[in-house]
């Protein structure tokens, strides 16, 4: 049998919002560390603290898998590089169009209301598609870096669906 598989990981890239979590989690060890030494009731409270920041902490470190198999293809949010979870999956059967992130192809979608997935890596140097899909009779906007093969075989298996300009 001949199936198409195609995978490809994305590292997000930290955003403010991640960056000032991250100082503020260090900041609160630091004040853990001083209430460990004032005493009982102090010492517990920092305890449950750096407890809280070390299972918190590697899950600021976010990537994106996408596997394309036959037509499916899944997103899945890999955090601190241990923790897997499939955040979506789509069937191609499902997609109305499938271009760039900017194509002209998708402006006939910009004046629709769309629940948008951002599984991109917000770098400005990626070149980001965009999926329109119906699920659950809603319509969604899906954002994602596929890599040159999963282009290949997405076009592949869904020729009339997918612009590349």
């Amino acid at each position: 049998m001949n199936h198409l598989y195609a995978e490809t990981v994305v590292k997000r890239k930290d955003t403010a919002a991640t960056i000032g979590l991250r100082i503020l989690m260090i900041f609160g060890v630091l004040i853990s560390l001083f209430m460990i030494l004032l005493g009982q009731l102090f010492s517990f409270l920092g305890i449950i603290i750096i407890l809280l920041v070390f299972f918190f902490y590697p899950r600021l470190n976010v990537e994106y898998e996408y596997v394309f198999v036959d037509g499916q293809l899944d997103f899945d949010k890999i955090m601190g590089k241990a923790k897997r979870k499939t955040m979506l999956r789509i069937d191609f059967e499902q997609v109305e169009i499938m271009a760039p992130y900017n194509s002209h192809a998708l402006d006939s979608y910009n004046n629709i209301q769309l629940e948008q997935k951002d599984f991109s890596s917000l770098s400005k140097d990626s070149k980001p598609y965009a999926i329109i899909v119906s699920k659950d009779n809603k319509k969604m906007k899906i954002l994602f870096e596929p890599s040159e093969k999963m282009l290949a075989m997405i076009k592949q298996k869904s020729a009339r669906k997918v612009v590349t300009y």
